[in-house]
C-alpha cells in the first residue's frame, strides 16, 4: 500500500544534501514508515529482550536498509515472519560483536543521525562501534516528510476516524448515572477493535466533571461511578494501516444549567474558529490564537488549559504543535487535531476534538461525528 522505497530515497537525498553518512532508527513510527516494520502495542511497563538495544535499522544513500532484530521479536512481533535479509541476534550471541561485524560492513561514517527515541544504551554502543562519529537527530531528516499526507495515508487516517466515529454513536447511549469511567473506557477500546483497529492510538481517556466533584482533567479514568448532573469527555483514537485518529466529545448526564450550555457552544464556536483559520501559509501558532481568543472573550480563558491541537499520523502526537509557541506554516496534506476545551474543577468541563487536514482551499474534518451537544437524561 505505501512506497517504502520511495521514501527511503527522499530521505537518502536529506541525508546527501547534509553530509550525513548513516542513519539508525529503533523501532518506531519512523522506521515504520520507510520499511514497513509494525510496531507492537504499547505497555505500561517497559517489554525488554535481550540485546534489545539493537533493534532497528541502519540506512545508507544508494544501499539497501541493513534490519537487526532479537530472535524474539522475529518470532513473535513479525506478521509475515523474518525475510531472508534481516540480521537476527539470538540470546546467546555477543551483541557487540553483532554490531562490529555491521559496523565493518558499513566502512567509515563520519556522520551518524539517529532516531530522536533511540534509547541510550544504543547509542553508547552506536558510538563505540562507529568510532565516534558526529552525533545529529533523525527527526530533521524525516519529519518534515511525515507531515505531508499522500492520498494513500489519508485513507488510512479516514478509515481511523470513522472508528471512533462509529464508536462514539455505539457507546453514547450507555454514558448513564452508575456506570464508571473505567467499564466505558474497556468498552470503547473493545469497540474500536471490532471495528479492525490494530490498538488504541494512546490510553483511553474519560473525565467526569461537575459541581459535585472537584476532580481535575489530569485523572483519565476512576471507578466512581458517573452521577447526575455530570458531563463526561471522552478522549480516544484508532489506529488503521499504523496511522492513528485521535477524537473528543462530551455528553451530558442529567439536565445541563445555562452555564454548561455556554460553555459547551464555546468550545464547539472555538473549534470551528480554528477549522476556519488552518489554511496554508497560516501559521500552527495562528490557528491556536483563532480557537483560543474565543474562550479567552468568553471569560474562560484561565480554565483552557491545553493546546489546541497537534499533528498526528503514524504517531498520535508529531510535529508541529498547534500551540502558541510554534511557528510552522501549514501546507497542504498537514493533518493535525483541533481541540479546545474548558476544564474547571468542580465547576464544568467540556472538549471536543476531531482530526483535519489542511487542503489548497482551507481545511476540513476527517470526522464526521455530530458536534450537537448529546444529553442523557
Amino acid at each position: 500500500m505505501f512506497d517504502y522505497a520511495g521514501r527511503r530515497a527522499k530521505v537518502a537525498e536529506r541525508m546527501r544534501e547534509r553530509g550525513i553518512d548513516l542513519l539508525f532508527l529503533p523501532i518506531s513510527g519512523d522506521l515504520e514508515y520507510l520499511t514497513g516494520i509494525p510496531r507492537r502495542e504499547p505497555s505500561f511497563g517497559n517489554v525488554s529482550y535481550r540485546h534489545g538495544w539493537l533493534a532497528g535499522a541502519f540506512l545508507r544513500p544508494g544501499k539497501d536498509p541493513i534490519v537487526v532484530l532479537p530472535r524474539m521479536i522475529t518470532e513473535f512481533e513479525l506478521p509475515g515472519g523474518a525475510s531472508s535479509d534481516i540480521v537476527i541476534v539470538k540470546e546467546t550471541d555477543d551483541g557487540d560483536a553483532v554490531l562490529a561485524g555491521i559496523a565493518k560492513d558499513i566502512g567509515r561514517a563520519k556522520s551518524l543521525a539517529v532516531g530522536a527515541r533511540t534509547w541510550a544504551e544504543t547509542l553508547i554502543h552506536l558510538r563505540q562501534a562507529l568510532s565516534d562519529p558526529s552525533i545529529s537527530n533523525a527527526d530533521d531528516l524525516i519529519s518534515p516528510l511525515r507531515q505531508i499526507k499522500l492520498p494513500e495515508e489519508l485513507m488510512a487516517m479516514t478509515a481511523a476516524a470513522r472508528i471512533v466515529d462509529e464508536v462514539m454513536a455505539v457507546i453514547g447511549p450507555q454514558v448513564r448515572p452508575g456506570v464508571t469511567e473505567s467499564e466505558l473506557a474497556a468498552q470503547v477500546n473493545l469497540e474500536m477493535s471490532r471495528r479492525g483497529s490494530r490498538v488504541e492510538s494512546f490510553d483511553t481517556g474519560i473525565i467526569s466533571t461537575g459541581r459535585l466533584d472537584q476532580r481535575d482533567a489530569g485523572t483519565r479514568l476512576t471507578t466512581q461511578p458517573i452521577r447526575n448532573g455530570t458531563s463526561v469527555s471522552f478522549d480516544f483514537g484508532a489506529v488503521v494501516d499504523g496511522y492513528c485518529s485521535d477524537f473528543g466529545r462530551t455528553i451530558f448526564v442529567g439536565e445541563p444549567d445555562a452555564e454548561f450550555r455556554r460553555v459547551y457552544e464555546l468550545v464547539v464556536a472555538a473549534q470551528a474558529a480554528g477549522i476556519n483559520a488552518a489554511r496554508p501559509g497560516v501559521t500552527a501558532r495562528e490557528v491556536d490564537r483563532a480557537s483560543r481568543v474565543v474562550i479567552e472573550e468568553g471569560g474562560y480563558g484561565k480554565w483552557f488549559r491545553h493546546r489546541t491541537g497537534h499533528a498526528i499520523g503514524l504517531d498520535v502526537h508529531e510535529y508541529p504543535f498547534i500551540s502558541e509557541e510554534d511557528e510552522t506554516p501549514l501546507k497542504p496534506g498537514m493533518t493535525f487535531t483541533i481541540e479546545p476545551s474548558i476544564f474547571w474543577p468542580g465547576h464544568v468541563g467540556a472538549r471536543i476534538e476531531d482530526v483535519i487536514v489542511c487542503e489548497a482551499n482551507g481545511a476540513r474534518k476527517l470526522n464526521r461525528y455530530p458536534e450537537a451537544l448529546v444529553v442523557n437524561d
